[in-house]
């Protein structure tokens, strides 16, 4: 299904997410310009989920699911299981310097959001775009604009 230019922001997040999610994986090729070594993964993974993960992550927690909550109890059931592997990949991937077996941890990390990812893309989207209207739809979306020029507006305050 194609995606609504409401959720199409949150879409091209998931590709970055997905690479990271590929990269991490124990079988993972040689991928240019990236880490091949897992401490440098481990730092890939680390810097991804600051600058993107992250705000990602507030997007959905704050603007969508409570936009969507409550109207149908299968999307509720759905973001109670979203809302646990947020907490899940970023305790998981804040706690990686300790990880003991490091190989095993970004493997873990990158099948479980390969998979979250793909939740949210086939189930979660496609549900979303069936439940709301246009009209609600331009709404959502304005709330998605509106977090991105914030997060911006302080990436720019924080580098001056």
């Amino acid at each position: 299904m194609k995606r609504h230019n409401a959720i199409v922001q949150l879409s091209r997040d998931h590709q970055k997410g997905l690479m990271l999610a590929q990269l991490l994986k124990s079988n993972a090729p040689a991928y240019k310009g990236l880490p091949p070594d897992h401490v440098g993964k481990m730092s890939y993974a680390k810097e991804t989920f600051e600058l993107d993960l992250k705000n990602h992550f507030e997007d959905e927690e704050k603007i969508l699911f409570p936009f969507i909550k409550g109207r149908d109890l299968e999307c509720d059931k759905l973001i109670d299981e979203l809302l646990e592997e947020h907490r899940f990949l970023s305790q998981r991937i804040s706690q990686l310097n300790e990880s003991e077996n490091l190989v095993n941890e970004l493997d873990l990390i990158g099948r479980t959001l390969e998979q979250h990812i793909r939740k949210e893309e086939r189930i979660l989207f496609n549900r979303i775009q069936d439940l709301l209207n246009e009209n609600e739809l331009e709404i959502l979306k304005s709330k998605i604009e509106l977090s991105r020029k914030q997060y911006i507006k302080s990436c720019k305050t924080k580098s001056h």
